[in-house]
């Protein structure tokens, strides 16, 4: 059997195939469109990178299709303003490259609050970066938002 099509794993599958929690490993570049016809693109999660007034650095993960509020994420996080991470920072910060950031690997080296929308409680599952462009995971919301220690919360922009 030809070992060439074994994808090599992430830090972050690595990190959870230790902890024994169950996830798919994928790979294409969500954010750039190339998804595979058997992913709905509104189960494909962002990652972003914030600095609020009050806590510091935090995460807002929300589906790629929607906006984050920074309002309602400030407001949830005891911030009276949140705003981006300039993306020349944004590697210093949390580790990781603009497309790449994901929960797992962030809340691996930093203590940073997460806070995910709750419409990945809703889907049950979720898809996210798995730490390289173009690698993501699937896997469920409930148990990833257990193992980082994020918040199910509604930071989407009212549209």
């Amino acid at each position: 059997m030809a070992k060439k099509n074994k994808m090599k794993k992430t830090l972050v599958d690595q990190i959870l195939d230790k902890a024994g929690i169950a996830h798919d490993s994928l790979s294409f570049n969500g954010l750039e469109g190339q998804t595979p016809d058997d992913i709905n693109r509104s189960s494909i999660f962002k990652t972003l990178a914030l600095i609020g007034d009050k806590t510091g650095p935090l995460i807002g993960i929300l589906p790629i299709t929607q906006h984050l509020s920074e309002k309602k994420l400030a407001s949830i996080s005891g911030n009276k303003k949140v705003i981006m991470i300039p993306q020349k920072d944004l590697q210093k910060t949390t580790g990781y490259v603009h497309g790449a950031n994901n929960p797992v690997g962030i809340r691996h080296k930093h203590s940073f609050p997460i806070y995910i929308d709750q419409t990945a409680l809703e889907m049950g599952h979720m898809i996210v970066s798995a730490g390289e462009i173009g690698r993501s995971i699937r896997i469920d919301s409930q148990t990833l938002a257990d193992f980082v220690g994020a918040y199910f919360a509604d930071i989407k922009e009212d549209l």
